[in-house]
């Protein structure tokens, strides 16, 4: 049987080799038993915390989050919550180039998965609301729910971007992100009255 290593939790090791197998093969062809493998861990200690692959992408994006809010990118209180949305994503993108070979894998094998991307929706969600609460920007209610409804679609366009942008600074996805936030606020507020369901409207401003 497999041991535990001392060094990363059953979750790291989890999240490794699952992002080496995807650059080693299509992520369709993997499976969790391949990951726990890669891994080196029984199936004991993992069924204790991933039910299939996709729980395993779920902690990935968990790490992601954590990453990103550590990275403390919006101290500034010059800043707007649009500009640090903006710089939180950006960081998103500069963290998934680490591993872009994997990513990229994953990204192409739910095109022909639609199980896995529906699967993974409500963690992009949980991911989205979380990057909006950073910025300072209110995701409670209707209006919350709308926003990060708005912003899964703005990363998810932007994505389409990045999986083909091997610049170095990430010019083009830092063109189509900016451009895609000035499409939803605009959007937001010509269309949903008086900037209430507002993508951008901080938590202060959504309670005056």
């Amino acid at each position: 049987m497999a041991k535990k290593s001392t060094r990363k939790s059953v979750k790291d090791q989890m999240i490794e080799a699952a992002l080496n197998l995807a650059a080693e093969k299509s992520w369709s062809d993997v499976t969790l038993a391949d990951i726990a493998w890669k891994a080196d861990l029984s199936s004991v200690d993992v069924r204790e915390y991933f039910d299939e692959k996709s729980c395993v992408l779920a902690a990935y994006g968990r790490l992601l989050d954590r990453k990103i809010i550590e990275a403390d990118l919006v101290s500034d209180e010059a800043l707007s919550e649009r500009e640090k949305l903006f710089d939180l994503l950006m960081e998103r993108f500069d963290i998934l180039n680490e591993n872009r070979r994997s990513v990229i894998s994953i990204l192409s094998a739910m095109k022909g998965d639609p199980k896995q991307a529906v699967l993974g929706l409500p963690h992009l969600g949980n991911s989205m609301g979380r990057m909006l609460e950073a910025a300072g920007i209110d995701t409670s209610g209707i209006c919350g729910a709308v926003k990060v409804s708005g912003l899964i679609g703005v990363y998810l366009w932007v994505l389409r971007t990045w999986k083909d942008d091997d610049s170095p600074d990430m010019g083009k996805t830092m063109a189509v992100l900016d451009k895609s936030l000035d499409r939803a606020e605009q959007f937001a507020n010509s269309f949903m009255g008086d900037g209430l369901f507002s993508l951008l409207k901080s938590k202060t401003s959504s309670h005056d």
